[in-house]
């Protein structure tokens, strides 16, 4: 054993028996899919059980929180996300654990957000919105799914660089705020592209923008967002998710479980469910991973730090 390569010798690596994947939220859900599309690939090739369970409250925390308590032996782990991995960090006051408690082992999907108007709202583009908004400052509503969410922080980000300000009406989930917007209640909101795609396809809403760096293939005539305005040159959000373990965990099963996860993210069966999704495989090392999860939490602690954004986590 000691005489094979290190890549060798992790990929030999197993759990000492069954595995479970903590998702800290609801079951269905971008960060439930993905666990659930891991373990059934990890099962068959580990020979044993591997098991999701979702353990939701507190913006993703308690969950995040069982697996920081776990023992770092590869037996809990988590799949979690921008939310609880980066955004809470510095939205929660009296948040339950640190970044150093918390080793990033790999990306696995990433994806958009859209900005969209209701379709009876007379813009069709951001250039547009943005002078609206600036004729009637604080004055625009805008629906989210959730203090903190990402469907929050995205227009937060939007209005901070193009110097604006609007009304912010929070509501408890997508369906809701989906909902909000097509009554005309809201003008506009930022949503997942996948949660809002079907509105978009029937006319009910109006497509502005997308918010990843490059335009996406569900929405093809639809721009990025720093295409739109010198303003916005800089602006790129993707809501992201990936797997995670208790810091301790062995350097060769962190190897390993990243080997694995790229194994899953680069089947073509899979590409196919991320194009489905509106998202993209990620991909990397756990060293590139952990670099990237580091950035994420000091951007979103500047965006969140300049709005004055502070809440409790439960």
């Amino acid at each position: 054993m000691l005489a094979l390569p290190f890549a060798a010798r992790a990929q030999a690596w197993r759990p000492p028996g069954q595995t479970r994947i903590i998702v800290p939220a609801a079951a269905g859900g971008t960060t439930d899919i993905m666990a659930r599309m891991l373990a059934q690939f990890l099962q068959p090739r580990w020979n044993m059980p591997v098991v999701v369970e979702n353990r939701t409250g507190a913006g993703g925390t308690i969950g995040t929180l069982e697996m920081v308590r776990a023992r770092p032996d590869g037996t809990t782990l988590l799949l979690g996300n921008i939310g609880p991995q980066a955004i809470a960090y510095s939205l929660f006051r009296n948040m339950p654990y640190r970044a150093d408690q918390i080793l990033p082992i790999a990306g696995t999907i990433a994806g958009p957000n859209v900005l969209v108007v209701n379709s009876n709202v007379p813009v069709r583009t951001v250039a547009e919105l943005a002078a609206m908004l600036r004729a009637r400052p604080g004055q625009v509503p805008y629906a989210s799914t959730g203090v903190g969410q990402s469907t929050h922080l995205s227009p937060v980000l939007m209005l901070q660089l193009l110097n604006a300000e609007a009304i912010h009406v929070p509501h408890r989930g997508s369906a809701p705020a989906q909902i909000d917007l097509l009554g005309g209640n809201v003008t506009f909101m930022i949503d997942n592209l996948t949660g809002i795609m079907g509105h978009i396809q029937s006319g009910r809403v109006r497509a502005l923008a997308v918010t990843s760096r490059e335009r996406n293939a569900m929405l093809p005539d639809v721009p990025a967002m720093r295409e739109t305005m010198p303003e916005l040159a800089n602006y790129e959000v993707n809501t992201w998710f990936g797997l995670f373990g208790p810091v301790g965990l062995p350097a060769e099963a962190v190897t390993s479980l990243n080997a694995e996860v790229e194994a899953l993210v680069s089947l073509p069966e899979t590409q196919r469910r991320f194009a489905e999704l509106g998202g993209f495989a990620m991909h990397g090392n756990p060293e590139q991973f952990a670099a990237f999860v580091r950035s994420e939490i000091t951007r979103w602690a500047d965006v969140i730090r300049k709005e004055g954004l502070q809440v409790d986590a439960g």
